[in-house]
């Protein structure tokens, strides 16, 4: 495709990048549908920043496979459903892999590692981009903080099911990962009901345990280990033997974030030994491990007997499937909110929820803090379990503000 920016205000592209969660289509939706009659034309980006390296700058060639033009018609039909019809991926075109680079710049980029931003900046103006909208995580909207300093116009959308994602109190995805998450607890309890089992389910969540904290407070579940604090297996394995015996029902349940480690251990339970671009090692099997430890130890606890475990990873399941309310109603709005920039000529901004109001952030704040768990506020460490206290005044998802 050829923009022609003479019969438009300009162009706002688009991509997503990381993870896939529900909400990001109702986004580029709100995003397409303003930006069209307010009078710009918008382009998609695919597969995230890979679609960004990949274009050839040559009118003659077809370059569909890295973006494409979108219409009214094209993001109604997808904005009803889950993850991203624009595709994505885990690419970070300031460390791409000499292996990864795409065949027509092997010659221009010869290291181990390449950093191909300049190239992206010429494919931004082959394209005619004037505004960039990413939406991500962290990762992603990190190189978008990376492309401001070097001058494009960059609005920034927060997306991650962890919630983690500094300087806003919401992510598109955590909600709809929230009841995912309660609703899958809710289907496990009842074969642990029946054979008195003790429930160990892990979830997503690589540094913070917000996925892990909420569906608890919720009381999906009667404990929780996550990330930010380094917890022991015996005092765990004695509350949930605790919390089984209390239990008419006898069994007791537990939500493990991936990224949580317990004592004696030195690093986060891994799969494999291969890193995506911006470094991480995927992360699993740490409720494997922590299910196997408790089995061990249950006959210490509980009168000699063993308690069998039922171990569950619950995955994709809580990323998957179309949107609930939250996650399209809050896209809706942080796609308008980018629009309101754009038609004030305000870019270099991250859309926020802060304190139950809709806001702008400098986009810097991405990579200027960490956003985790508060556990002196919001997590006793000696019943492994969220604080009940005071929630006057806290945001719609309690631990979730800076």
């Amino acid at each position: 495709m050829t923009v022609n920016k003479k019969k438009s205000k300009g162009v706002i592209a688009i991509l997503t990048g990381g993870g896939d969660v529900p909400g990001l289509n109702p986004a580029i939706r709100a995003i397409t549908i303003r930006a069209l009659r307010e009078g710009y034309e918008v382009i998609g980006i695919k597969r995230g920043w890979a679609g960004m390296i990949e274009v050839i700058r040559d009118k003659k060639v077809d370059n569909s496979n890295c973006f494409e033009e979108l219409t009214e018609e094209r993001v109604n039909k997808a904005f009803r459903t889950g993850g991203t019809f624009l595709h994505t991926s885990r690419t970070n075109p300031s460390k791409v892999l000499k292996s990864a680079v795409p065949d027509h710049l092997q010659e221009n980029y010869t290291k181990d590692i390449n950093d191909l931003t300049p190239d992206v900046l010429k494919n931004i103006h082959f394209m005619g981009i004037d505004f960039l909208i990413p939406i991500g995580g962290d990762d992603t909207l990190s190189y978008g903080v990376r492309l401001y300093k070097e001058g494009v116009k960059v609005i920034a959308i927060p997306k991650t099911m962890d919630n983690d994602v500094p300087g806003t109190d919401y992510c598109i995805g955590f909600s709809t990962c929230i009841t995912r998450t309660i609703s899958l607890t809710d289907i496990l309890r009842t074969s642990a009901g029946s054979h008195e089992r003790i429930l160990v389910m892990e979830v997503f969540g690589r540094y913070a345990g917000f996925t892990a904290m909420l569906p608890t407070m919720a009381g999906v579940a009667n404990r929780c280990v996550i990330p930010e604090f380094k917890f022991n297996i015996d005092q765990l394995t004695k509350l949930l033997i605790e919390d089984r015996d209390k239990n008419p029902s006898k069994y007791s349940t537990l939500l493990v974030s991936e990224g949580a480690m317990f004592e004696g251990m030195e690093a986060m339970a891994v799969q494999g030994t291969e890193k995506d671009a911006f470094g991480h090692s995927k992360l699993g099997g740490i409720g494997e491990l922590v299910s196997k430890q408790i089995k061990d130890l249950t006959p210490k606890y509980n009168k000699g007997k063993t308690v069998n475990i039922i171990s569950q990873n619950l995955g994709y399941l809580v990323r998957g499937g179309e949107p609930d309310a939250i996650d399209s109603i809050v896209p809706m709005a942080f796609g308008n909110l980018a629009l309101d920039l754009i038609l004030k000529g305000v870019h270099g901004r991250l859309v926020v929820l802060k304190n139950g109001r809709y806001d702008t952030v400098p986009i810097d704040v991405v990579t200027s803090q960490k956003k985790v768990v508060n556990i002196q506020r919001f997590y006793n460490t000696d019943r492994l379990r969220p604080y009940f206290n005071s929630f006057e005044m806290l945001p719609l998802f309690i631990m979730t503000s800076d």
